[in-house]
């Protein structure tokens, strides 16, 4: 008789552990609590679905700032090469972007999750959705069934709980996991967020709103001036503070600051040194010299920071540009090399990406994805203690953990 596998959870995770579980000969039935599966697929990458990132193994650790080194086993036995390879098998076509970041050629996160489910019908996995668990039920150590929310049980010789974060509960990512683990014993380490936009204290933040930003370098500030982060790239100014790639990465060495005395330093002009900026600057005065400064800055900024780096400058707006000192301009300078803001707070937990904590890796065999308290039971994707940077990283972790504790289960 063939072995009993119930995989909690129809997202990435889930998909793959029940998909491989099913290819090795195994009785599995996935079970989802939403009426579809793959829901926090949808909205990922901005409905784009970043898939994963073309980097090496190292690479990947490099992008996982926590517990990178659990996933060794993972990434060694379905890597990234091996989650494209896949998802082509079953038609997907797929693109590299900038940072080595794969998305589906069509742009469309839905036929990522087309795809998924092809993948899962040809291993014949059963599906029931709409059907919470609440419990894993435990004789001995061992597990030997689930219990549903209406008081229906499945008997099972293994469970593998892929019931993700609890970030975007919209999606189904309500903790439910969390819960589910604790009462087997298992330590939750405490959550919170992780790749998270920020909220900053500045009176003139929402003038911004809306102004995305390219090619600048941000850098993480603690209250003693010491420097815990740099990143380059892209982020986006919003009504309460900033977001964007960078920025989501930058917010997980915030949080054990408890956002005492942060601040975020965005240089607008990396490429240029302040010698140079100050010539270029210089030139662009030469040129406009018998203009305003308000009126001189169009081919150095954005129209909209415009008005907020004058404001910051000191300098009278109406101010000719042939009359403004030596003094003014390198005050101007290091407004652009400095652009300084006071990060207070992070969005809520549920506006969180990803979240951080979970279930401890200290409890789970890196080798396996199996419990070290209780047979039977194995763990995958963001329901673990385990978190990465954007660039599909995140997706990475899910597929590869799901699909080690599919082989293994």
């Amino acid at each position: 008789m063939s072995k009993k596998v119930v995989v909690i959870g129809g997202g990435p995770a889930g998909i793959l552990a029940a998909g491989k579980a099913s290819e090795l000969g195994k009785d599995v039935v996935l079970v989802e609590k939403n009426d579809r599966l793959g829901k926090k697929i949808l909205i990922s990458g901005k409905g784009r679905c970043n898939i994963t990132n073309n980097t090496d193994i190292e690479g990947l650790l490099e992008n996982i700032p926590g517990n990178g080194n659990f996933l060794y086993s993972a990434f060694y036995t379905f890597s990234n090469t091996d989650i494209i390879e896949l998802l082509h098998r079953y038609g997907l076509e797929t693109k590299v972007e900038r940072g080595g970041r794969v998305f589906p050629v069509s742009d469309r996160a839905k036929d990522v999750v087309d795809t998924l489910a092809r993948y899962l019908k040809d291993a014949g996995v059963k599906v029931r959705l709409n059907s919470p668990v609440s419990e894993i039920l435990v004789k001995n150590s061992e597990v030997n069934g689930v219990m549903f929310k209406d008081g229906n049980t499945i008997e099972c010789d293994s469970v593998v709980l892929c019931t993700g974060g609890v970030s975007y509960p919209g999606t189904g990512s309500t903790g439910d996991g969390f819960k589910i683990a604790r009462k087997v014993g298992h330590e939750v380490v405490k959550l919170r967020p992780s790749l998270v936009p920020l909220i900053a204290s500045e009176k003139w933040i929402g003038e911004l709103q809306g102004l995305s930003l390219k090619n600048v370098s941000v850098t993480l500030i603690n209250e003693k001036g010491k420097n815990i982060y740099s990143d380059f790239g892209e982020m986006l100014f919003t009504h309460y503070g900033v977001s964007g790639p960078i920025i989501l990465s930058s917010s997980r060495h915030i949080l054990a600051y408890n956002f005492k005395g942060i601040s975020l330093v965005i240089d607008l002009k990396p490429a240029l040194d302040e010698q140079k900026l100050d010539e270029r600057i210089r030139r662009d005065f030469e040129k406009f010299s018998r203009k305003q400064f308000k009126n001189s800055l169009d081919e150095l900024l954005p129209q909209k920071l415009i008005p907020v780096v004058i404001k910051l400058s000191q300098i009278s707006p109406d101010k000719f540009v042939n009359q403004i000192t030596k003094e003014e301009r390198r005050k101007l300078v290091s407004i652009l090399k400095k652009f300084t803001l006071t990060i207070v707070g992070a969005r809520p937990i549920d506006e969180a990406i990803v979240t951080a904590g979970g279930i401890s890796t200290n409890e789970i065999n890196p080798s396996t994805m199996e419990s070290k308290l209780i047979k039977g039971l194995y763990f995958a994707g963001e329901v673990i203690d385990v978190d990465a940077y954007t660039g599909g990283f995140n997706l990475t972790i899910a597929f590869s953990t799901g699909y080690l504790a599919g082989m293994n289960c």
